[in-house]
């Protein structure tokens, strides 16, 4: 990261009662702008370290990390205490678990009306009670091809990166009126934006970035796949002219990109400034 970034937040307060993705990742960026965060997690933890135990170190890396129990009096008072004296409280669960703690907003905004409240939440209202994750938001926006199970979380880190934007947004508009706000963040909205491409006929099955442009696609060589995507005009005329082919058509590629390894058609690539790369992961399956 740039390092007038790492201090953009210095001196910002940050209480997250967060837990799976997009808080804990949206801690992190926090923290990585240079805030200091305090991670508050149940008892029992963060589930994300037991799922994921690698991700979960690297994200509290540099967090304070605390467990309470928020059912008890004593334990809600003193997070409650933090709270009114941070300048950003970055919350994902329901509004009602939150009311329960004697955190909803007006209570909130009535102790400390300089804090801004940054609800990580699954959807609005008038849904905002409905279970859900990320599979259900994607299956939702349309981002799931069945049966296989996708290969990110692109709802929970859209949502993440769209609570960071939110926090920051929220802070100039603080600085510019002295008086803190609560953003709602839905996770559902990020998947629905995530799907933007599919939406408008871009990435479809026969859509130009869905297949539909043979110069944009993933193919075979001898040793594993490649994807290729030569877009503009100027790239596929210096690709016809490295593939010896006579235009981006499936067929005369995939004889082409069989010819050689990966690793030489990499090197190539680079030789020839062409947009293309190995498949991390593919193998030569």
């Amino acid at each position: 990261m740039n390092a007038a970034l790492s201090v953009a937040l210095d001196g910002i307060d940050v209480v997250a009662l967060v837990t799976n993705v997009p808080g804990p990742v949206a801690a992190a960026r926090l923290r990585a702008l240079g805030a200091r965060v305090l991670k508050v997690e149940p008892l029992r933890g963060d589930p994300l370290q037991a799922a994921a135990p690698q991700w979960y170190a690297a994200l509290t890396a540099d967090l304070a990390v605390e467990r309470v129990d928020l059912r008890v009096a004593e334990a809600c008072a003193a997070i409650r205490s933090r709270i009114d004296r941070a300048d950003v409280l970055l919350t994902a669960a329901r509004a009602g678990a939150l009311e329960r703690a004697g955190l909803g907003w007006a209570a909130l905004h009535a102790r400390a009306p300089q804090l801004i409240h940054v609800a990580v939440v699954g959807e609005g209202a008038p849904h905002a009670d409905r279970a859900g994750h990320d599979l259900t938001y994607q299956a939702r926006a349309g981002l799931l091809d069945p049966p296989a199970l996708p290969r990110t979380l692109i709802a929970d880190l859209g949502a993440a990166e769209r609570a960071v934007t939110a926090t920051l947004a929220a802070l100039l508009a603080r600085a510019r009126t002295g008086v803190g706000t609560r953003i709602e963040v839905a996770i559902v909205d990020a998947a629905r934006d995530a799907a933007a491409p599919l939406r408008y006929g871009l990435t479809g099955p026969h859509d130009a970035l869905g297949g539909g442009f043979d110069g944009y696609a993933l193919y075979r060589a001898r040793d594993g796949w490649i994807a290729f995507a030569a877009l503009e005009a100027h790239f596929a005329e210096r690709a016809c002219t490295v593939l010896e082919v006579e235009r981006l058509e499936r067929d005369a590629l995939v004889r082409a990109f069989a010819q050689r390894t990966v690793g030489e058609w990499e090197g190539l690539a680079e030789r020839n400034d062409l947009p293309l790369a190995a498949v991390a992961g593919a193998g030569d399956g």
